[in-house]
C-alpha cells in the first residue's frame, strides 16, 4: 500500500498538476482533467457515420457527443481498438435511454432499441455499466421504474419474468456513488422483491429453481422449460441479493433485518455449495429436479464467484482450469457457454438463442467479473492475470461486423460470426457490459462502501506501458487513475498513481494493489 505524501509536497504537486493540465488544453466538464475530448469526438463521428440511425430514443446520434461528454469517464491506452470499443459501447448504451409516458416519465434503459418496453433479463448489467455515469438520475429512475413504476406505484409485473440480481446491483452501485440514501430508500422494496422470489421459486429445502429460458439462457444443454431444476444462476443471484439487503439494512440501522438476511445468505451458501458442486468433475453444475447432476459443465458454473459464494481455499478454484482449456470453454473467438468436449455442444441449431456453446456477451461479462474476483480474492495458481487479459482482448476483437464496431446477441465461438446477422432486433443489444470491465477489471477500481479508494489492476505486467482513466465520479469526488511504467508518457512520474479532486492519494512503482483515502 502506498503512503500518502506530506501536505506540503501534495500542495506543490497539485499546483504543478494544474499547470500541466492547463497546458494540455483540457475540455473536461466540472473538473481539471488530463484528458481532452478529441478522441471521443473523433470516435463518435465515426460511429455516427457508420449507420442510418433506424431508431432514435432519448438522445440522437447528433446529440450523442455532447451527452457523452457530460456523462462518462474518459479512457485511453496504447491499444486503439480497446479505446474504440470503450467509446463505442458507451455510444451504444446511450441509444437505449428512454423517457416518456410509457416509462412514467422516468429515465430507463432498454435491452432492444426496437422495443420501447424494457426487459429485466440484463437489468443487473445495466446497473453495473450505468453506475459509472456521472449523473445519478438515469439509474435512480431506472430502479424506480422497476420497483415502483407498475400499476398503483407497485413493482413492474414483468420484473420477475427473468432471474436477476437487482439488490446486489443496487448495493454495488451505491459503493460507486457513495449514496447510501437511495439504497435505503428502496430497502423495503428489495425485501418485498426477495420475498416474492421465495414464494415463486424457492423449494422446501431452501434452494431456488428456474427454467433456463427465464434465466435468459434458452436451449442450454442442462436446461428445461418444464423441469424445476436447481441452477447456479438463480441461487448465486439470490445469495448476492441477500447479502446486499443485509448490507443496506445495516446502513439503515435496521440490525434485526440485517441479521435475518445475513442468515439467509449463509444458509443458501451452505446449500448451494453442498448441492451444486460436482466433486468428481470439479465444477458447479445444474442439479435436475430428479436429484441428479447434469453431465455438462456450462459457463453458469462460474457465476458463483461473481457474488463471492464459494469459500476461498476450499478447492473450488480448480474449476477455473476449464476456462483456458480448448476442450473446455476456450473458443477461438471467446468464452463458450458450454464445454466444447460435451456431446451436446452446438447441437440445438442456430438462430434461436441457443446457449449450448456459442459465445454470449451476457455470459462473458459474468465470467470476467467472476474471474476478476478470483484473481484478487482467491489465492490460486490455477489461473492468472494473463488469462483474464487474453479473454478480455478476445471479447474486444469480437465486437465487429464487416470491420465496424458492433454488439449483438451472440456469435460463433470459432469464426466470430454474429448468429443473428443484421437482424434489427439484435442490433446494439444491451445485454452485457464493457466499460465496467475496463474500469473495475483492467484498471482495477474496486468499489467500496467506505472512503478508501482501492485499485488492483488485472492488467498483467509488461502488456501496456501506460493507461489513463479520468473524470470518474466516485463517492462525489473526481478520480484520475494513471499508469506510466517509465514516467515518460505523461511526464508525471513513473508508476501507478491515483488522484482524487486533483490530489495524489496513492501511488506505487508497479502494477498491483494500492489504497488511498478520499480527502
Amino acid at each position: 500500500m502506498a503512503r500518502l505524501k506530506n501536505d506540503g509536497w501534495s500542495l506543490g504537486f497539485c499546483c504543478l498538476f494544474f499547470l500541466m493540465i492547463s497546458a494540455e488544453g483540457s475540455e473536461a466538464v466540472g473538473s481539471e482533467s488530463i484528458l481532452n475530448f478529441a478522441p471521443l469526438d473523433q470516435a463518435v463521428s465515426r460511429f455516427n457515420a457508420m449507420e442510418n440511425e433506424p431508431v432514435i430514443n432519448l438522445v440522437s446520434n447528433a446529440d450523442s457527443a455532447a451527452w457523452l461528454k457530460a456523462a462518462i469517464p474518459l479512457f485511453d491506452c496504447p491499444d486503439p481498438e480497446v479505446v474504440e470499443i470503450y467509446y463505442f459501447r458507451w455510444w451504444a448504451f446511450r441509444k437505449h435511454l428512454r423517457r416518456g409516458p410509457d416509462t412514467g416519465d422516468r429515465y430507463v434503459f432498454t435491452e432492444f432499441i426496437t422495443k420501447p418496453k424494457p426487459v429485466s433479463s440484463a437489468l443487473g448489467h445495466h446497473l453495473a455499466e450505468g453506475r459509472w455515469l456521472r449523473d445519478s438520475k438515469y439509474l435512480d429512475d431506472t430502479v424506480l421504474y422497476w420497483l415502483r413504476g407498475g400499476a398503483g406505484g407497485q413493482v413492474q409485473s414483468h420484473l420477475h419474468k427473468y432471474s436477476q440480481w437487482l439488490a446486489h446491483a443496487i448495493y454495488t452501485r451505491a459503493c460507486v456513488t457513495g449514496d447510501e440514501r437511495f439504497a435505503v430508500l428502496v430497502l423495503d422494496d428489495l425485501v418485498r422483491d426477495y420475498q416474492n422470489w421465495t414464494q415463486e421459486k424457492q423449494r422446501p429445502d431452501g434452494l431456488f429453481w428456474q427454467y433456463d429460458v427465464w434465466d435468459a439462457m434458452e436451449e442450454s444443454i442442462s436446461g428445461s422449460r418444464t423441469k424445476k431444476n436447481i441452477r447456479p444462476t438463480i441461487n448465486s443471484y439470490m445469495f448476492g441479493n441477500a447479502q446486499a439487503i443485509a448490507a443496506i439494512a445495516r446502513w439503515a440501522g435496521r440490525d434485526d433485518l440485517a441479521i435475518d438476511f445475513r442468515e439467509k445468505a449463509s444458509r443458501l451458501q451452505r446449500l448451494a455449495l453442498a448441492t451444486l458442486w460436482d466433486a468428481k468433475e470439479q465444477f458447479f453444475k445444474v442439479r435436475f429436479e430428479d436429484g441428479s447432476l447434469s453431465d455438462a459443465r456450462e459457463a453458469i458454473g462460474f457465476i458463483p464467484w461473481y457474488f463471492g459464494l464459494p469459500q476461498s481455499q476450499e478447492g473450488f478454484e480448480v474449476a477455473w482450469a476449464q476456462l483456458s482449456d480448448p476442450q473446455g470453454f476456450r473458443g477461438e473467438m471467446g468464452i463458450t457457454t458450454a464445454e466444447r468436449r460435451h456431446a451436446g455442444f452446438r447441437t440445438h441449431g442456430t438462430g434461436k438463442c441457443e446457449w449450448d456453446g456459442p459465445v454470449w456477451p451476457f455470459a462473458t461479462t459474468q465470467t470476467l467479473v467472476a474471474l476478476g474476483n478470483v484473481l484478487r480474492d482467491y489465492p490460486t495458481n490455477v489461473i492468472a492475470r494473463h488469462d483474464y487479459f487474453e479473454a478480455f482482448l478476445t471479447y474486444v476483437r469480437a465486437q465487429r461486423y464487416d470491420g465496424l464496431p458492433y454488439i449483438g446477441e451472440y456469435y460463433d465461438e470459432s469464426t466470430g460470426v454474429w448468429l443473428k446477422g443484421r437482424d434489427e432486433r439484435s442490433r446494439y443489444y444491451n445485454h452485457s457490459t464493457f466499460a465496467d470491465l475496463v474500469i473495475t477489471g483492467l484498471v482495477g477500481l474496486r468499489p467500496r462502501s467506505d472512503n478508501c479508494v482501492e485499485i488492483n489492476p488485472l492488467l498483467p505486467e509488461g502488456q501496456w506501458s501506460w493507461f489513463k482513466l479520468d473524470r470518474v465520479r466516485y463517492h462525489g469526488r473526481e478520480l484520475t487513475i494513471l499508469w506510466d511504467a517509465d514516467g515518460q508518457h505523461f511526464a508525471r512520474g513513473a508508476g501507478l498513481q491515483v488522484f482524487a479532486d486533483g490530489k495524489l492519494i496513492a501511488r506505487a512503482d508497479r502494477l498491483g494493489l494500492i489504497k488511498g483515502q478520499l480527502p
